[in-house]
């Protein structure tokens, strides 16, 4: 079984003493399809979403070289209206807005204005509509620093996935992920995007679905967003067209394979968006933006001295926040770690912030969990799984 970051993903709800199941699931809403499915729930990425629905190796292989279909209801749109749109955003996140293409999309970090990352989102542009993308353990906390920055602008920030109960309603997605994913999309007679980040509207059984390709490592990564009322046919017909369904918990384990780190855990506030090695969130010719002197102060200065960066991890699986060590020098600290169990052989995978001269040296470096002692390797490019 795969273990993951903070103990916050387990395949029964973690609680304390005090908070029943019946709390937890009281503060924390249950996606559209987890309450369709009978199926083991946990908290991921805000909400409770089925964590389990096959023997891990299976899932796991799905995403490597199949297919994988997975819920993706923790994530909230939001729709950015107004005449100022276009500007107002431009100026509160790290890359590209004005120019976005129709039908394309761009990661972005959000700062304050020291420079520290306060979340990360994804904007689309459909035509001259403008969408934020986030996730649902970030959607209070960035809203209220976006609407803390429309001053005299004209701006809305209309929620498009939550009622005014705050329940999911709407449209909702589900997640297609692996080398296949394209030929499940043909057997739907759903279009296969060619690029990252794009994205493409098509009917289906009578209903209109939002099509986007997100950014993946190992394999293409998609979403398909319909409304919440199509989602068990959507969910029956991608597993009829050859995908498997997946819980949260591989779906987690692949993304630290992939080396994609999560704000919040991999990432946190304290943080500079160089630090992070995703160069993919800034782009250094879009204007002005709240931290942007920061960030080109650090460009032009010179690097920061520690990184995010992928490991592969030999011994046993780290606990998040676990020291690493160069002969017996502190030299960063993990804050992901995930065993894949592969049709060749278990492989443990990580993400850790790791010291500049850690890195130059670059060694395997030491780590402890429990009583017993691993190595953690940096990984220059991507595995091979």
């Amino acid at each position: 079984m795969a273990q993951y970051r903070t103990g916050n993903l387990h395949c029964s709800p973690r609680k304390s003493a005090q908070m029943t199941e019946t709390d937890l699931a009281a503060t924390t809403p249950a996606t559209p399809l987890a309450t369709l499915l009978t199926a083991k729930l946990a908290a991921y990425r805000g909400a409770l979403a089925p964590c389990e629905l096959d023997a891990s190796s299976k899932e796991i292989e799905a995403f490597v070289s199949g297919a994988a279909v997975h819920d993706l209801g923790w994530l909230r749109r939001v729709a950015v209206r107004g005449e100022d749109r276009f500007r107002w955003l431009s100026g509160m996140v790290t890359n590209m807005v004005n120019d976005l293409a129709a039908n394309t999309g761009a990661w972005n970090l959000v700062l304050n204005a020291q420079g520290r990352i306060q979340g990360d989102l994804t904007v689309w542009r459909d035509g001259d509509a403008l969408e934020l993308e986030i996730a649902a353990d970030q959607y209070d906390k960035l809203l209220a620093h976006l609407d803390h920055f429309i001053i005299m602008d004209d701006v809305e920030l209309v929620p498009l996935t939550l009622d005014a109960t705050g329940a999911a309603t709407g449209e909702t997605a589900l997640g297609l992920t692996g080398p296949q994913a394209g030929a499940v999309l043909g057997r739907l007679g759903l279009p296969e995007l060619a690029e990252p980040l794009t994205a493409a509207r098509a009917a289906w059984n009578g209903h209109d679905l939002r099509l986007l390709r997100g950014y993946g490592v190992l394999a293409p990564h998609y979403e398909l967003w319909v409304e919440a009322a199509a989602i068990p046919a959507l969910w029956q017909a991608l597993q009829t067209s050859g995908a498997l369904p997946v819980g949260t918990a591989s779906l987690e384990a692949f993304r630290v394979a992939e080396g994609i780190p999560v704000y919040g855990i991999d990432i946190v506030e304290r943080d500079l968006p160089q630090e992070t090695s995703q160069m993919r969130a800034l782009n250094f010719n879009k204007g002005c933006y709240l931290g942007q002197e920061i960030v080109e102060r650090i460009r032009s200065r010179g690097s920061v001295h520690r990184h995010v960066r992928a490991l592969e991890l030999t011994g046993p699986i780290a606990v998040a926040g676990a020291e690493l060590t160069l002969e017996g020098a502190p030299a960063g600290h993990i804050t992901s770690a995930a065993e894949l169990p592969l049709a060749a052989g278990s492989r443990i995978f990580g993400l850790g912030m790791i010291r500049g001269e850690a890195e130059l040296r670059n060694q395997p470096l030491t780590y402890t969990a429990g009583t017993a002692t691993g190595t953690a390797r940096i990984l220059a490019a991507p595995p091979t799984l």
